[in-house]
């Protein structure tokens, strides 16, 4: 096996990881509603995710572990996807908001500061923000 062969496992393995978090959260209030399927089927073609694949993490969603990115703008573009995924059904459900921020410290965030950031990055998706502002602004948050 090629180094590259092991990159790309590497990177297709945490898109996937990183696409079932996703799945945690949409599948939190039980169903996937048809804004959130069109959200997840764009995300999975974003993140290179194949069509088995798909099939496979929406079957078994929960088994995917949570690999934390290594760099903070690597957290805070999942966490982008993650909020604006428990607003793509328009409604923010308290369960909802506790699994994003379970992810949110399972993806590096110091568990201290996790409430405050998850409402954070929320209001900035219901805003309706863009993912460079969404970076940006809570990149001033800890200034």
């Amino acid at each position: 096996m090629s180094i590259s062969d092991l990159f790309d496992s590497g990177f297709q393995k945490r898109n996937q990881d990183h696409f079932a978090a996703i799945v945690k959260i949409a599948m939190s209030d039980g169903v996937i509603t048809d804004e959130e399927k069109a959200f997840l089927d764009r995300l999975a073609r974003r993140l290179d995710i194949s069509d088995n694949d798909y099939k496979e993490i929406l079957k078994d969603y929960s088994t995917h572990p949570i690999n934390p990115p290594t760099s903070y703008e690597r957290r805070l573009e999942r966490l982008y996807d993650l909020a604006r995924m428990v607003y793509a059904d328009h409604v923010k459900g308290e369960g909802q908001v506790v699994l994003l921020e379970k992810l949110s410290i399972g993806l590096g965030f110091n568990p201290e500061n996790a409430k405050y950031i998850v409402d954070k990055a929320l209001n900035l998706v219901h805003q309706g923000v863009d993912s460079d502002t969404f970076e940006e602004e809570v990149k001033n948050m800890n200034r």
